[in-house]
């Protein structure tokens, strides 16, 4: 069975079966599904800062049991510092926010296809599957 890396964002639409989450379906259908470490770290931050009470937690944390969390390691370590030196195309500097390398460092390292709906966060990485859809739009806001 093929695996996927979900971006927070995707696993979020997901988790509160959003309708943004309905072209996404098909990429994780029959896949085995992955979230970085990062991930975790987002949704429970999302989660303090709502506010979220005992139940909302619980069902959180047993979505995270269903799914495979990639920690990090030192080569995922060292993806992210070569991911620190990226450049546009014309040469100069580019700036990655720092989960967003965090994310595609794991799925570079593990060679998992990256599922998001933040494509631009990760265009110009090479060697990164990057798996997007257009989304209904919604005023829902993406991070829980």
């Amino acid at each position: 069975m093929a695996a996927v890396l979900l971006d927070t964002d995707v696993f979020s639409y997901l988790l509160k079966d959003d309708a943004r989450a309905d072209p996404y379906r098909p990429h994780v259908r029959d896949h085995t599904v992955a979230v970085s470490f990062v991930t975790v770290g987002e949704l429970f931050s999302g989660a303090e800062k709502r506010g979220w009470g005992p139940a909302k937690r619980e069902q959180l944390e047993t979505k995270l049991r269903s799914v495979v969390i990639v920690p990090f390691d030192l080569e995922i370590c060292r993806v992210y510092g070569r991911l620190s030196g990226l450049k546009t195309e014309a040469g100069t500097d580019r700036s990655l926010a720092a989960n967003d390398r965090w994310i595609a460092a794991c799925a570079l390292h593990h060679r998992l296809p990256l599922v998001t709906n933040n494509a631009r966060h990760f265009e110009g990485i090479t060697g990164l599957t990057v798996i997007t859809e257009p989304a209904p739009a919604s005023s829902q806001n993406p991070l829980l």
